[in-house]
């Protein structure tokens, strides 16, 4: 009969993340990764029984940031970079939210997509 290994699993300290904020017009998506891109607590508006309209509000993307960055400082997280993506009307909120959990925030950069020639033009109609 094999032996079971009773090691408990440690929890390393991060001092320093970094933050993706993604906010549309339907959701909001907010994720803690390490700087190596480990995932360390992510939620969305979805997962906290937000529905329909409500998903979208300032104050949905508020309570999320809320939630995820007070499960990321328990593994000891500091300082973070933060990331926004998307047209949403809770970038504000969430980013303000970071600050208010007490996490140092070093840098905000947007980095929503931009279309650099468009979609493929319809084909012309011929009568």
């Amino acid at each position: 009969m094999a032996k079971k290994d009773n090691k408990k699993k440690v929890k390393k300290a991060i001092p320093k993340g970094i933050v993706h904020i993604k906010n549309t017009f339907n959701n909001t998506i907010v994720t803690i990764s390490d700087p190596r891109g480990n995932v360390i607590a992510w939620s969305s508006a979805g997962a906290l029984k937000f529905r329909g309209a409500k998903k979208s509000t300032p104050y949905a993307s508020q309570i999320v940031t809320n939630t995820v960055c007070e499960e990321a400082k328990k593994s000891g997280l500091k300082e973070v970079t933060v990331y926004v993506r998307g047209p949403g009307f809770g970038r504000e909120a969430a980013i303000r939210a970071v600050g208010k959990a007490g996490i140092v925030i070093n840098r905000i950069k947007d980095v929503t997509g931009i279309p650099h020639n468009g979609c493929r033009a319809k084909k012309q109609r011929r009568v």
